[in-house]
């Protein structure tokens, strides 16, 4: 019974989770109850809970987790100055004269804005408003615009400049560093942030073009679910020509995006200065656009500083609760369960992404990453894993979970701001074939590691 108190903490902050109860303070709150009654019985030693000073601290030196902040601050500019409704509107131009049109429009800017915010919630939230009622109102089928909407918003889960990938990154450097310990290597390599952004850029290229393949397909094959748009209906209202618009409304987030990535790829800035170089990108579009005045200034810090007061105040219960973790012995445990696994790597490998696809239907990213992360990274590092696939394994399995019914967070997004006429049950229906997608590109990675790991190792080394 004492043996199992690590995976009884466990279950009992998920309980507190799905009671609504906040997850800092779950996860902080139930490490305390249990450190106290562990303390009482004589099996927690209370010399596991005097670092947590040094961690808080480490926390608050962590250059790394400076693009947090800076990351939501650009994603926010962004979302308040408008600049989706005019790259939609200049892409629907593009496109929309062809079958299918529409959506392959709104996958290409659902991509641009991933790469631009690194937001799921704001990019679902953002094209549920802006292209959902469009697509219906032009004859699309309900189940492939929400599903379309839906698919497109994750990718900001793993295309750079990604929070998640962010914080992934800054965890899955401290496991790795842990595993080389535990089996006696030292060796100066190290996974970045942005080992896990160029790792991750080839699997979200990939994805966009299954989506623009899926949607392309039922269009060619079921004409009446995707039909075309006539161009006049197209130009109504428009008082500029096509290429202008198009210059318009692609080129600063274009502009954005080469700014951010291209300067971490090239080597000029580390991520955590690139974050800096996106927010003041961000802000200069917002001016440039008109948007930013002191009423928006405000909406956007405000935002700014809850998200990031959640994010951190999530870690500080987070390293509070890994403490006591360790404390019971828990890593010794999981250590023991999947090393004792007859398929070895492959089997631990296969129990992890799934258990983190359930806890996906309850927990955020968020909280999978500081909680979740920490316990089984090293164990699957030590056991011969590269951390760059890893990390983008389970990034693209949080982001198959949050698509998937009936509890995925995206559906959750959508169904906020779509109309009443929309029937949940059509949201579900279409999210099903680009899980179906996802899940493919996850087989694809863990046949060819190398769609991550290649253009790192050509970077880098």
């Amino acid at each position: 019974m004492i043996e199992l108190l690590p995976i009884w903490l466990f279950v009992a902050v998920c309980i507190c989770l799905m009671f609504g109860y906040p997850v800092a303070f779950s996860l902080g709150g139930t490490a305390l109850i249990f450190a106290g009654v562990g303390s009482f019985m004589g099996v927690f030693d209370g010399v596991f809970l005097e670092a947590l000073p040094n961690r808080l601290f480490g926390i608050i030196r962590n250059e790394t987790l400076i693009a947090v902040p800076l990351f939501v601050l650009m994603g926010v500019l962004l979302e308040k100055s408008k600049l989706a409704e005019k790259l939609l509107e200049s892409m629907a131009m593009l496109f929309g004269t062809l079958r299918g049109g529409l959506g392959i429009s709104v996958i290409l800017v659902g991509a641009l804005l991933a790469a631009s915010t690194g937001i799921v919630g704001a990019t679902v939230v953002t094209m549920g408003m802006i292209s959902l009622p469009t697509m219906l109102r032009r004859g699309y089928d309900p189940a492939l615009a929400a599903g379309t909407i839906c698919a497109t918003g994750t990718l900001g889960q793993i295309i750079p400049p990604s929070i998640a990938l962010v914080l992934l990154g800054d965890v899955m450097s401290n496991a790795f560093q842990k595993a080389q310990l535990e089996m006696g290597i030292f060796s100066p390599k190290t996974v970045s942030v942005g080992d896990l952004f160029v790792g991750a850029l080839i699997p979200g290229l990939i994805l966009v073009v299954l989506y623009i393949v899926y949607v392309s397909m039922v269009a060619w094959l079921q004409p009446h679910k995707a039909p075309a748009v006539s161009k006049e209906e197209l130009r109504q209202g428009a008082t500029e020509s096509v290429a202008i618009m198009l210059i318009k409304g692609l080129v600063p987030p274009l502009a954005l995006i080469i700014a951010v990535l291209g300067s971490i790829l090239s080597g000029v800035a580390t991520p955590t200065e690139a974050s800096g170089v996106g927010a003041l990108g961000a802000a200069i579009l917002a001016f440039a656009s008109g948007k930013l005045n002191l009423v928006t200034l405000k909406d956007v810090v405000y935002s700014t500083t809850k998200v990031t007061s959640m994010v951190f105040l999530i870690l500080v219960g987070a390293s509070l609760f890994s403490l006591v973790f360790r404390g019971f012995g828990g890593e010794e445990l999981i250590h023991e369960f999947f090393n004792g696994l007859p398929g070895g790597v492959f089997s631990a490998m296969i129990i992890v992404m799934i258990v983190m696809f359930l806890l996906g239907f309850i927990l955020d990213f968020i909280e999978i990453t500081f909680v979740v992360v920490p316990i089984v990274a090293p164990v699957l590092l030590a056991m011969g894993l590269d951390p760059v696939w890893l990390g983008i394994m389970m990034a693209i399995n949080l982001q198959t979970s949050f698509l998937t019914p009936p509890f995925g967070f995206a559906l959750f997004y959508l169904r906020g701001v779509a109309p009443p006429e929309l029937k949940t049950s059509s949201i579900y229906k279409g999210v099903i074939p680009f899980i179906g997608i996802q899940i493919f590109v996850l087989i694809l990675l863990t046949v060819w590691p190398e769609l991550a790991t290649w253009l790192p190792s050509v970077i880098y080394d």
